[in-house]
């Protein structure tokens, strides 16, 4: 089982989660404190993405 130390890691060449650093960092996204949380890391990147697209049109726009 693992410790309150564990980092999961998400493999981007392999779309697994990885428990500790096993890969390269170039293929890793990370860390996450849960597995659930490497799992979901494609679907958080999207999201911050949007968020700051969505702030760099308001930038752009010159609102707030």
């Amino acid at each position: 089982m693992a410790d309150d130390a564990t980092e999961f890691w998400f493999n981007t060449r392999t779309k697994q989660v990885e428990e500790g650093r096993q890969s390269h960092y170039t293929d890793l996204i990370g860390p996450y404190p849960t597995r659930e949380a490497a799992a979901a890391a494609l679907e958080t990147a999207a999201a911050r993405n949007e968020r700051w697209d969505d702030e760099d049109d308001r930038w752009d726009r010159g609102g707030s």
